[in-house]
């Protein structure tokens, strides 16, 4: 049988999840140094980094613990996510952002278009640039066709709809479903995607 510090990442956590709460520690032991110097990295208070630190890994517990952590053999991408969320609502909380009104005909990508970024709002920028990205996946491959079209390669419906073969109103239909799930999808992942 394998020793405690010689499982997985994976081995730990099901062990944990089945009542095994002394591996926790060997979880935390093995990842604490990296987790804790990224949280520094972006944070640059020691202070700070460490209260981020110990809320991050009560986050990880807690979802642990409520069965609701779905292994896909990435848990310290996970927790390293979990951290980088924690840092971006500090921030969020903390600095004076402009104000993004989200309204249903908000456009997720509107905020792209804001100059002169503080390093913090640049970094809250970045973090939604992969939110969109990973949304934009995610879409069926119409819609993901169609949003690329209008605001990646700025093409008008017209021009969308000619090149697609479609109507332009099922061109203006596949953008308004694109938007729309992309909400729904935020929603169900937590992922923000404005700069408030």
């Amino acid at each position: 049988m394998k020793t405690i510090d010689n499982r997985t990442d994976y081995e730990l956590v099901m062990a944990y999840q089945n009542g095994e709460q002394q591996v926790f520690r060997t979880l935390l032991e093995r990842h604490q140094q990296k987790v804790y110097n990224y949280i520094l990295s972006l944070v640059k208070d020691k202070s700070l980094a460490d209260d981020i630190f110990q809320e991050t890994f009560i986050k990880v517990i807690n979802t642990l613990r409520s069965g609701t952590y779905h292994d896909e053999g990435k848990f310290i991408q996970w927790v390293m996510r979990i951290a980088h969320n924690i840092v971006i609502d500090y921030v969020r909380k903390n600095q004076k952002f402009r104000t993004v009104y989200s309204t249903e005909d908000y456009n997720i990508f509107d905020m792209m278009n804001h100059p002169d970024l503080s390093k913090e709002d640049q970094m809250v920028k970045d973090q939604i640039y992969r939110n969109i990205r990973f949304l934009i996946k995610q879409l069926p491959k119409e819609q993901r066709r169609v949003l690329i079209m209008r605001h990646y390669a700025d093409m008008s419906f017209k021009e969308i709809a000619e090149k697609t073969g479609v109507s332009i109103n099922t061109a203006l239909g596949r953008m308004r479903y694109a938007l729309i799930n992309m909400r729904r999808l935020a929603e169900k992942h937590s992922l923000s995607l404005s700069m408030n």
